[in-house]
This record gives C-alpha cells, sequence and structure tokens, in this order.
C-alpha cells in the first residue's frame, strides 16, 4: 500500500508543476496561485518573495511576450512522509510581439520545489535556476497561416473550453 500512496503522491506533485505550467503561460493568476500554499516563497530570476509579490512580479515580466510555452522534461521527486523535494528540468520558449523580435529568447531552467501536502500537495518553496539563454532569431521564423487556431493567453485559449465543444 505505500507503494501505491507513493505513485499517487508523486503524480500529483508532477500535476502541479504542469499546472504551474499552464497557469504561467495561459496567464492566469488563479491557476498559478493554487500551485502554493499561501506563506510559500519564490526566488524567480531576479525576484524572491511571497506568492502574491512573485505573481505581481512575473506578470509584469510576461506582459514583455505575445507567446510563452514552458516544457517540462527530467523530474525527480523525493518523498519524505508530507514533504517533497522535486527537481524539474525545463526549457521556455520566449516571444515578444511582431517589431521587438529582439527579445525573443528561449532558456533552459530547473525548478527545485519544496512541496508540503497540507491536505494537497503544494509549494512551499521554489527556487528556479537559469541555466542557459538564447536568442531566437527571427529569421526562420514563418507566418501561422490565417484560419488556423492558435492559442490565448487567457481563459479564451481552447483548454478551458467544454470536453467535447468546438
Amino acid at each position: 500500500m505505500a507503494e501505491l500512496r507513493d505513485l499517487i503522491d508523486d503524480r500529483a506533485i508532477r500535476d502541479v508543476v504542469l499546472r504551474y505550467c499552464r497557469g504561467i503561460d495561459r496567464m492566469d493568476q488563479d491557476l498559478v496561485r493554487s500551485c502554493y500554499h499561501p506563506d510559500a516563497r519564490d526566488a524567480h530570476g531576479t525576484f524572491e518573495g511571497g506568492v502574491d509579490e512573485f505573481i505581481t512580479w512575473v506578470w509584469r515580466v510576461l506582459a514583455r511576450y505575445a507567446v510563452t510555452q514552458h516544457f517540462v522534461a527530467n523530474q525527480l521527486v523525493e518523498l519524505d512522509g508530507d514533504q517533497a523535494r522535486s527537481e524539474t528540468y525545463g526549457v521556455a520558449v520566449h516571444r515578444t510581439p511582431a517589431g521587438k523580435e529582439a527579445g525573443n529568447l528561449v532558456t533552459g531552467f530547473r525548478f527545485i520545489d519544496d512541496f508540503e501536502r497540507r491536505g494537497e500537495w503544494r509549494i512551499l518553496r521554489r527556487v528556479a535556476t537559469t541555466e542557459w539563454v538564447r536568442v531566437w532569431r527571427p529569421e526562420g521564423d514563418r507566418p501561422i497561416p490565417a484560419g488556423m487556431l492558435t492559442g490565448r493567453r487567457d481563459r479564451d485559449d481552447p483548454v478551458y473550453r467544454q470536453r467535447g465543444g468546438a
């Protein structure tokens, strides 16, 4: 039974990291906030502070971009009762609005998260490291054909539509 509980806990922690990425990329403050305990701390780039302060800071940063996409890869979760540590490797794409392509970046990062279960698993402390940064050169970009469905950075994105709806 302990092995099953560990698998369930591991999956719940991984889901928090994925929900965080969705919340950032869709600019859903409520979803991002739900990934943290209210007294959590985040050290992220040039920021260090509490959850509400982090959300205010990161929304100012995100406003520079037309699109962000966070891809997570290797993730190691180490469980210890109602505490856990997770190390997640990822790559984030940051695309600026047309005409400001000099700000297009691709970054390699890690999230080092201390989780705590208080009824549900949430982040108690996050340290986000930047491993590398690359400027995305616009020469290879191609326009998205007219009529193609594209993502949105709000709750009108297709992911928020009812299942089975068009």
